[in-house]
């Protein structure tokens, strides 16, 4: 017999994602500006942390410089799909891909828009919308 303590799993959530960059400055301004996510605090020998929602995201300037960066795909949720994409278009953020439907899932359509950070970090905007409304 399994208790109610065995069945659960280790992992809770992520708490932090780290990404890692080549100019903090310059990108702390891009998360904090173009993203307007909010600025926590920077802590030698260069991090910066953001918060988004109950994840912190991490800009790590400190890792060894290398020919092959790797770096997770972060996607942001967003309500409004289109309004977001104008807004970081208005720092100068270019789309790879505008805003585009994933997949109907039943209950609610996916949309997603992809753009990249001052690194080369790739990043998506995602918006779930009900199947019968628009992704503004």
């Amino acid at each position: 017999m399994t208790t109610s303590s065995e069945n659960q799993t280790m992992i809770q959530k992520i708490g932090q994602i780290a990404v890692p960059v080549t100019d903090l400055q310059r990108a702390v301004e891009f998360y904090r500006d173009a993203l307007e996510l909010p600025f926590l605090f920077q802590a030698p020998p260069g991090l910066a942390f953001f918060s988004c929602g109950e994840v912190r995201l991490l800009l790590d300037a400190a890792v060894e410089p290398t020919t092959e960066r790797c770096s997770s795909i972060i996607y942001f949720q967003v309500e409004k799909i289109y309004a977001a994409c104008k807004k970081i278009e208005s720092h100068g953020v270019v789309l790879e891909q505008p805003p585009h439907l994933i997949a109907h899932m039943g209950t609610h359509d996916l949309w997603m828009a992809f753009f990249r950070d001052p690194d080369g970090n790739l990043l998506g905007l995602m918006c779930e919308v009900t199947p019968d409304s628009t992704p503004a």
